[in-house]
């Protein structure tokens, strides 16, 4: 597709309206993307450059579910060339929130001498234009000109509209089978509308009534004009319908309101029990994960049990054997290190139980302050001398494991 131009020659007016409301921040500010705000202001531009009568303007849009929101349009007419006569079909292209990455909503307008024809195969009784080109809409390519072209094409081939009366007369026909004004065609008419004396008369008008949609998309009653000519009792039906379409439109939207209260409570206590559900699991699991651990550790203790038992059974006969004996000489240190490391642990420990008791003593009141400080030191620096001389036992212990593995490994090395 080709770059979109520049419109150095388009309308000041009509670039500086849509410079003004597309630039717009706040609560007026049109509801558009800020990114495609500049692709909506060229495609307005190319609009009005080849249709001129299609001028844009903002309005408001009144959706079905009674949202009413401003939004930029183009009202205007498109040619269509309806057996050798060229005529103006009047329109309304509304951009929507969406716009361009969806299509338009295209309503054929209707003068008051005009109505839809039904059926159309393009246009719904309520006057929305529906062709292929609207559904076949791909951005960014996609564009207003096209659009207006293709709504020229498929008018000419099938025009939407009717006239209820026949407003050319010889006397003010234009040559050229342009009418002037709000020109009506229609599919009723048979050849053209100049005056020769083999043209066909028109057939009667057909009793539709006009699209119920003005330029905000809401249903209003009949003009009083319309009002004049029509038939009282058709009046009355109409009025009475649109009486009946407005209560019935009230109830259902309260009744929408209601349903979407009780669904917004019903979706909250479903987050809710979800998030329970959630944590249920995960304590499930929890407990599942710390059973199993359990299941362990108890079968580790059964087996330690088992062994110590084995153990006691073997060794009960000589432990009366032996009779009377010290348990602290049972067990001897093998080296000169290991039995100073155990001395030292032992006495570490012996000193700990004295502090703590200490700790007790003085909270019931037994040891005065003074005399728990003074021992406390004492034993505080027999202690510290006790876990040095630990320290530099397991340093020396370890230089001898050291060189043991070290002579283990020449050994096997050579």
């Amino acid at each position: 597709m080709a770059p979109m131009p520049l419109h150095e020659g388009s309308n000041p007016q009509i670039l500086q309206f849509l410079s003004n409301v597309l630039s717009q921040r706040g609560p007026s500010a049109l509801p558009y993307s800020e990114d495609v705000k500049w692709l909506i202001r060229q495609h307005l531009l190319s609009l009005t450059d080849a249709f001129p009568s299609l001028q844009p303007k903002t309005a408001s849009f009144t959706h079905n579910d009674g949202r009413t929101i401003n939004l930029l349009q183009a009202e205007g007419t498109v040619p269509m060339l309806f057996q050798g006569v060229n005529y103006n079909i009047p329109i309304i292209i509304w951009l929507m929130e969406s716009y361009p990455r969806h299509p338009p909503w295209v309503y054929v307008n209707p003068t008051p001498d005009m109505i839809i024809k039904r059926p159309h195969p393009h246009v719904n009784p309520s006057g929305l234009v529906s062709v292929p080109y609207l559904h076949n809409w791909i951005y960014p390519s996609s564009n207003l000109v096209d659009l207006a072209r293709n709504l020229s094409h498929y008018f000419s081939h099938d025009p939407p509209l009717y006239s209820q009366r026949r407003v050319v007369s010889p006397g003010n026909s234009n040559l050229n089978g342009n009418p002037s004004g709000n020109s009506v065609i229609m599919s009723g008419f048979s050849g053209s509308v100049d005056s020769s004396s083999n043209a066909r008369p028109s057939i009667p008008p057909r009793s539709f009534p006009p699209s119920p949609y003005t330029g905000s998309g809401r249903i209003i009653p009949p003009s009083p004009q319309r009002q004049a000519t029509d038939d009282p009792n058709e009046v009355y039906k109409r009025n009475a319908m649109n009486k009946l379409v407005d209560t019935i439109h009230g109830d259902i939207m309260g009744l929408k309101k209601m349903r979407e209260a009780e669904m917004d409570g019903l979706f909250n206590a479903q987050v809710v029990l979800r998030q329970r559900e959630e944590q249920l699991n995960n304590g499930l699991r929890e407990m599942q994960d710390e059973k199993e651990g359990l299941e362990q550790q108890l079968q580790m203790v059964l087996m330690n049990a088992d062994v110590l038992e084995g153990w006691l059974r073997e060794n009960e006969g000589k432990m009366a054997k032996l009779g009377n004996f010290d348990a602290d000489e049972v067990f001897e240190p093998c080296d000169p290190l290991s039995k100073q490391m155990l001395e030292c642990t032992v006495s570490d420990m012996a000193i700990e139980d004295v502090i703590y008791s200490l700790d007790k003593a003085l909270q019931e009141g037994v040891v005065p302050f003074d005399q728990y400080l003074k021992n406390v030191r004492l034993l505080s620096r027999e202690q510290f001398f006790h876990r040095a001389t630990s320290a530099k036992v397991r340093a020396s212990q370890m230089q001898a494991q050291v060189a043991n593995m070290a002579a283990r490994i020449s050994q096997y090395v050579g």
